[in-house]
């Protein structure tokens, strides 16, 4: 079947057009959802490390994200596409993934071993998946082409704000007078214990308030008819799945190789910022003692501080689309964020640390609206959710490579010094703003389709 006649379907009347405030609303949940991606990201890492685990160890522990995502995605996006219900396409797996994530925030901070604390990030990155796909599928659905755009960067922005507030919420509970070394038996700072559950109310609410402040569209009657007659069960969606990646537009297969060293770069900053800074900053490894409390402390108010960049940026990238197209801006964005995390390392002096911060926000807010931009111009309408999956399979293939090389080698090849990893994550990030300039395709109707919003 040739793309023609896959999009004929979903060649669907226009979409009512949002106010600006509708698009907000309808993008809500994305705060909820990263904020517990934010979460993850400054706390699991020293959770592990409270409850005995080697700093070697960390990405074979954090496998749960990259694993739920390779396997969940794709074939949710595929069941999603296929769903014809009375509740709408994407809105019953949103609504099961923020129940599992919810659950899995709420208990993570009880953990009392790390096969408790895995096994509960599996039940969260399950959540997380589950609903993350059919979010960015959701988008795409309701919006008109011309709108996509502020429709993708507003999730971006949401992303910014989100993980702003996940990481600098220690720091102001502390600046309220709890003691950042006030602990469990286990360690875990009871700091963690209230933002977690404080986010696993939020990933909930906020998702509720989306959904029904601004439900799906109804499917036109061509529309459901297309749905049904497609095949059902697990073995149609599987083939679906290998399907659509022989099928793969030529932009999105370009966009692979830059997905490649785009997020090896960032999970391996996430995995060993903290520890960096541990050492560098407050010379310590021991992650039970206080300064290694400091650092996660001091990472959380940078990491806000990058994401608070990436929330300002995500705006003001709309009107710079139509100027350099998102392909030439992302490539722009990831390259300040490469040498942020080059620079990164050397920096002895807390306030230093936020200088390289800036050009990582420029890369994070572009990394989370501008590469979906030129996706959604390039797929049918009809195949967007397993298209969305697909291509998240393009984020978590590098983390799980990631977890590959660095686990046997930190040790010896990396002197067993995360310092090193973030030398070589700058790198990655200077490769993927090489790559992304080889992608062409999408990127006159993309800033085509930027003019009116720049208006």
């Amino acid at each position: 079947m040739q793309p023609a006649q896959r999009q004929a379907p979903f060649a669907s009347p226009a979409r009512p057009r949002l106010s600006l405030p509708r698009i907000l609303e309808m993008n809500l949940g994305f705060l909820g959802l990263q904020f517990s991606f934010g979460l993850q990201q400054g706390n699991m890492g020293p959770i592990y490390s409270y409850l005995g685990a080697d700093e070697s160890q960390l990405p074979i522990l954090s496998l749960a994200g990259p694993l739920t995502g390779l396997i969940i995605q794709p074939l949710i996006g595929a069941m999603s596409d296929k769903t014809a219900g009375r509740w709408g396409r994407r809105t019953p797996y949103f609504l099961f993934g923020a129940v599992l994530c919810c659950l899995g925030l709420f208990f993570m901070p009880l953990s009392g071993s790390i096969l408790m604390a895995v096994s509960l990030l599996w039940v969260l990155d399950a959540g997380n998946n589950i609903t993350m796909e059919p979010y960015r599928a959701y988008v795409s659905d309701r919006l008109n082409p011309d709108q996509r755009q502020a429709g993708f960067l507003t999730q971006s922005a949401f992303t910014g704000l989100a993980q702003m507030l996940a990481f600098l919420t220690p720091s102001i509970l502390v600046g309220f007078g709890m003691n950042q070394d006030w602990v469990d038996a286990h360690h875990i700072p009871y700091t963690a214990r209230v933002v977690f559950m404080f986010g696993a109310v939020l990933s909930l609410s906020t998702i509720l308030w989306s959904i029904l402040r601004v439900p799906e569209l109804p499917l036109t009657a061509t529309e459901r008819a297309h749905i049904e007659a497609q095949p059902k069960g697990a073995i149609a969606t599987v083939t679906e799945v290998f399907s659509a990646i022989r099928d793969m537009p030529v932009a999105m297969r370009k966009l692979g190789l830059m997905s490649l060293f785009q997020w090896f770069g960032m999970s391996g900053y996430w995995a060993y910022v903290i520890y960096a800074i541990g050492r560098s900053v407050y010379h310590t490894a021991d992650a039970t003692s206080s300064a290694f409390h400091t650092a996660v402390l001091t990472n959380g108010e940078v990491a806000a501080f990058y994401n608070a960049i990436a929330f300002v940026a995500a705006f003001a990238m709309v009107p710079l689309v139509k100027r350099m197209g998102p392909g030439p801006l992302h490539a722009a964005c990831l390259a300040c964020g490469g040498v942020g995390m080059l620079v990164m390392p050397h920096m002895t002096d807390k306030a230093m640390l936020f200088v390289p911060a800036v050009g990582i926000g420029l890369a994070w807010g572009s990394i989370m609206g501008n590469p979906y931009a030129i996706l959604s111009n390039a797929i049918p309408a009809e195949r967007t959710g397993v298209y969305m999956g697909i291509f998240n399979m393009m984020i978590v293939i590098p983390m799980l490579l990631f977890a590959a090389i660095i686990t046997p080698t930190y040790k010896t090849l990396f002197a067993g010094d995360p310092r090193n990893i973030l030398t070589l994550c700058g790198g990655c990030m200077i490769l993927a703003a090489a790559s992304v300039m080889w992608v062409r395709e999408g990127r006159v109707g993309a800033m085509a389709l930027a003019e009116p919003l720049a208006a």
